[in-house]
């Protein structure tokens, strides 16, 4: 029997690191996590996304190839990334640099687009040809389905809803313009407002953050004619309910074109593991496995 193919696929985020081996056939056999350490330099926090690759790959693991996620913006095929909230990795060679550790191909991509092919490779995103799937966490990003087709955009960064405008004036956002919805939905934005965590965010908050999801939706979904909307990340799971109906309801309100009239937010069917399945299924499409055939 031919040994399934394995994929070697790494999240980074503003919050945490994590790996995993994950199987052509959707099976996640070892994964592991550590925290971004915000503070370290460049160099240290490569470092500390090494070591996890070695605890999770060992010395006998074997794997055909290496997916990415990593949050953006990013230069085409992530030969360069400045994370918005990585600040110490502003062009940072990131392809290079993992290649130079690995005997296989690797292949990064923006995080959120990773979240996107995931979920049309073995999740919810399967039913639709048009649809977006986003992350609401320690940032805000979105990738987009098209035809049944990822948009990659000029430079491999299109889905960044996190950068519509839903509070004009707002709060500044990292990438220095005012009332993005990073600047206003995310968990640091959240934490900025409440002065704690958001964790402890009450009703009103939660409530907020639904809104504010809803309205930039609201305008993806008028503009590109989308069915469908799946939503992840630590903040829209973790506020459960009060935020998702707080999105719908805003999405009604705001979408009244004939086309765009009842389209719903929903969670990602594959939860927490999305971003990690996402990168895996941005590794075995440079290999030949097409997401959507699985």
């Amino acid at each position: 029997m031919t040994r399934p193919k394995i994929a070697l696929a790494i999240d980074i985020g503003g919050t945490k690191l994590a790996a995993a081996l994950i199987t052509s056939d959707g099976q996640i056999l070892d994964k592991h996590r550590v925290p971004t350490i915000q503070s370290a330099p460049a160099e240290m926090l490569f470092d500390s996304l090494l070591d996890l690759v070695r605890t999770v790959t060992g010395p006998k693991s074997k794997f055909d190839v290496c997916g990415v996620g990593c949050g953006g913006p990013m230069s085409f095929n992530g030969s360069r990334v400045s994370p918005l909230n990585i600040p110490a990795w502003r062009e940072f060679p990131l392809l290079t640099r993992i290649q130079e550790t690995l005997e296989v191909p690797v292949v990064i991509d923006n995080d959120a687009k990773a979240l996107a092919l995931g979920e049309a490779w073995f999740g919810a995103g399967r039913s639709f040809e048009n649809f977006m799937a986003m992350v609401v966490s320690t940032g805000v990003g979105g990738g987009l389905f098209v035809d049944g087709k990822l948009l990659d955009g000029e430079n491999g960064n299109a889905g960044h809803i996190g950068h519509v405008i839903v509070e004009p004036d707002g709060a500044k956002c990292a990438c220095g313009a005012r009332g993005c919805l990073e600047a206003e939905a995310s968990g640091p934005a959240i934490a900025r407002r409440i002065g704690a965590t958001p964790v402890e965010a009450d009703l009103k908050e939660r409530v907020r953050a639904g809104v504010m999801v809803g309205r930039a939706v609201a305008s993806v979904v008028n503009l590109l004619d989308l069915e469908q909307v799946l939503v992840g990340g630590s903040v829209a799971l973790g506020f459960g309910d009060i935020f998702l109906d707080a999105a719908n309801q805003e999405l009604s309100e705001r979408c009244k074109l004939e086309f765009s009239r009842g389209v719903k937010i929903a969670r990602v069917e594959l939860g927490e593991a999305a971003p990690l399945v996402g990168a895996a299924a941005v590794g075995f499409r440079s290999v030949g496995i097409d997401p959507r055939a699985e």
